[in-house]
């Protein structure tokens, strides 16, 4: 079968991947309500559109932190890309940079972030945790900064993990050939071995900092020397108080349904969000975009831009960097035909004059 959208990508990549594997990357907490609902709520609204437009020329690019981007698409962090395809992280980085997009590699990334950003010809960001040893967390900030990294994108939805029953049935854990390899040195490049249950859960519950604060945000701002944007957002109280903590942006996202199970989707708070920070920083959208229009919603809604994540990992699986080439390009297709049909010519016209 020759994909023609991202649903299909999923479809192969299960057939390609163990079922652990496509358990981790497809699976969320508990129930999986806030998974399938994430892009649900995109169903939920509906477009107006104008026509008798001259569309002919389209303009799909915008700038973020001083950087042109070919469209407002980015890969979102997700951890372990060598379980999908053996080049892992680089394979996917090489196609960010040939899509002209922005990748935001994983703390927990299988390929070492000096290997990432060289293989990528656009810009990488990277997602950090806290460590309960803020050491390490320095010396991790100073390493990607050292490696070319334009921005930290620090989670602080994670103060525990959610509980992943999937990943709990089948035992989720790493091959021995497998490690994270931006925390090697550390003593936090092996997940937990031999155990029942999620090596992840516990691995993840022994190193992230359950008592994060406001006052950590503070920190890593005063020394990163990057800006900061903080991912995990669903409310306007914790917005404007990312901004009062100099934040240069903030994602608005619930892990992608893998933490707090029922917890809102992310483009029903965005409206709200948007009009909290008043444009005093980047809003970023995550969770459960999988359509060209979900793209256009979460722009007229005011989003920046939107982040990819498990549709990247199942073009990796099918087809290595020509995979993720293909879901993005599938994407900006979509988008593109949107911006059309809503007689958009560019980016910039997008707004909630197109929402019903």
């Amino acid at each position: 079968m020759e994909p023609v959208n991202l649903f299909d990508f999923q479809i192969l990549a299960k057939e390609k991947l163990s079922g652990m594997v496509y358990d981790y990357y497809a699976g969320g907490a508990d129930d999986e309500i806030t998974v399938g609902e994430n892009h649900t709520a995109y169903n939920r609204i509906r477009l107006k559109y104008r026509v008798l437009v001259d569309v002919s020329q389209r303009d799909l690019s915008t700038t973020l932190l001083g950087e042109r981007v070919s469209m407002p698409v980015f890969i979102a962090p997700t951890a372990f890309h060598c379980l999908a395809h053996p080049e892992g992280e680089v394979a996917t980085a090489r196609a960010a940079g040939a899509a002209g997009t922005i990748m935001i590699l994983s703390s927990l990334s299988n390929s070492a972030v000096e290997d990432v950003t060289q293989a990528s010809s656009s810009p990488v960001w990277f997602q950090l945790y806290v460590h309960k040893d803020r050491g390490i967390t320095a010396h991790l900030v100073n390493r990607v900064r050292e490696a070319g990294c334009k921005a930290i994108v620090l989670t602080v939805d994670v103060p525990v993990l959610g509980r992943r029953e999937r990943d709990i049935r089948n035992g989720f854990g790493l091959p021995p050939n497998l490690s994270a390899k931006n925390l090697t040195g550390e003593g936090l490049e092996q997940l937990p071995k031999g155990m029942t249950g999620s090596a992840l859960a516990e691995y993840i519950n022994s190193f992230i900092n359950p008592a994060l604060t406001w006052n950590d945000v503070d920190w890593l701002c005063s020394f990163s020397k990057l800006p900061v944007f903080i991912k995990g957002l669903i409310t306007a109280e914790d917005s404007v108080r990312a901004v009062e903590h100099g934040a240069s942006g903030i994602v608005v996202s619930n892990h992608g349904g893998r933490q707090l199970d029922t917890a809102q989707p992310p483009i029903e708070a965005l409206p709200e969000i948007v009009d909290a920070v008043n444009q005093k920083v980047e809003v970023l959208i995550d969770g459960g975009i999988r359509r060209g229009t979900d793209v256009l919603k979460a722009i007229a809604l005011g989003a920046k831009a939107v982040l990819l994540g498990r549709p990247i990992l199942w073009g990796l699986a099918v087809n290595g960097e020509h995979g993720v080439s293909n879901v993005l390009s599938l994407l900006r297709n979509e988008f593109d035909a949107a911006m059309a049909l809503c007689g958009c010519t560019s980016v910039d016209e997008i707004g909630d004059h197109l929402i019903a």
